[in-house]
């Protein structure tokens, strides 16, 4: 008897409550008419007549302390509750104060798409060196992204750079020679341009790369059908057209058919019907071979897209410098975009 009175007091002092429901599941477990102190007492009438004072005190005691625990934690519930029954709650919800910012909320979306095809999101420095930034990726010497009108170069290292492009994250990842590669790599980009309307010195990316043995321009085009479905819609239709980038071959430019007007000519797509949303290719042997890669046995596509134009389509936004300017007027209307 005086083991199970000190193994069950025990118990009861590591017992954890946290709700009502443990609450309840103490009492009828310790203290209800079934519970296992009740079935004590009824035990005390085996115990030898010489231990039954001391045993008496010792069950009084552990009935006493189990009971002091279901009190505290009964009181401490209702003030709870009687302090919830004070709240008004046909009073109108303080309004939030915060949103995403619409480039987050496409990024997001993008990223979502490549990620159910398989690709997996890839980060890299904003700060790159001139072989990740352009010699890896076929750039001439005398290539005009090379020139300081272009590329804001790190005055006191002239082979460092702010990235132009997040294909710098394709090399890195090549580099590390973990075939196949299937990889998106979205983020901030930098090139010396007046800022406008239709332009701005800092703008996002979002890049992908397939490395992996037979891949062809088929591949690349159904990949790109598929984003272009589910990002604008079932109906929306794209055409690829010739086009010249140093790190791929064969390359194209890939546009979509107007969402806002339909494909029947607006502001917006210049009344041609089809807005051009990014370039691809296949990539170029060279680049392949210059991150340790063989290009007699693998292949791949590479695209890149820039992620504020896609997002003025998506709002119909005519001013790309209203993404860096912080104004609330401006923000607060995605503020009922999940």
């Amino acid at each position: 008897m005086r083991t199970k009175i000190a193994e069950l007091l025990k118990e009861i002092e590591q017992v954890e409550i946290s709700t009502k429901d443990h609450l309840e599941s103490f009492r009828l477990k310790y203290l209800s008419k079934k519970g296992l102190i009740p079935s004590l007492f009824n035990d005390f009438k085996d115990v030898a007549a010489t231990e039954r004072k001391e045993m008496g005190m010792l069950l009084n005691d552990l009935k006493n302390h189990a009971q002091t625990i279901l009190d505290k934690f009964q009181d401490s519930f209702t003030s709870s509750t009687e302090s919830e029954s004070k709240l008004d709650t046909s009073l109108p919800a303080a309004g939030l104060s915060g949103s995403r910012h619409p480039l987050s909320i496409v990024r997001r979306d993008i990223n979502g798409i490549f990620q159910r095809l398989g690709f997996v999101i890839s980060e890299g420095p904003e700060i790159e060196d001139d072989f990740h930034n352009f010699t890896a990726l076929n750039f001439p010497e005398e290539h005009p992204a090379r020139d300081m009108q272009d590329t804001f170069f790190i005055s006191k290292n002239p082979d460092i750079a702010l990235r132009t492009h997040t294909s710098s994250v394709q090399v890195r990842i090549m580099e590390q020679g973990k075939l196949p590669i299937r990889i998106i790599a979205p983020g901030r980009v930098f090139r010396n341009e007046a800022i406008s309307a239709r332009a701005h010195c800092i703008f996002h990316q979002i890049e992908g790369l397939y490395i992996d043995k037979n891949v062809s321009f088929a591949d690349l085009k159904q990949t790109l059908y598929y984003f272009a479905q589910e990002f604008f819609g079932p109906e929306t239709k794209i055409r690829f057209r010739p086009s010249y980038f140093p790190f791929t071959e064969t390359s194209a430019e890939m546009d979509v058919s107007c969402n806002i007007c339909g494909g029947k000519g607006c502001n917006i797509c210049k009344h041609s019907g089809w807005v051009e949303i990014l370039g691809c290719g296949m990539v170029d042997p060279n680049v392949l071979e210059a991150c340790g890669i063989d290009s007699n046995e693998y292949s791949g596509f590479a695209f890149g897209m820039g992620i504020e134009r896609i997002t003025m389509m998506k709002f119909q936004i005519n001013d790309l410098r209203l993404f860096f300017e912080n104004d609330l007027r401006f923000l607060k209307q995605f503020e009922a975009v999940i």
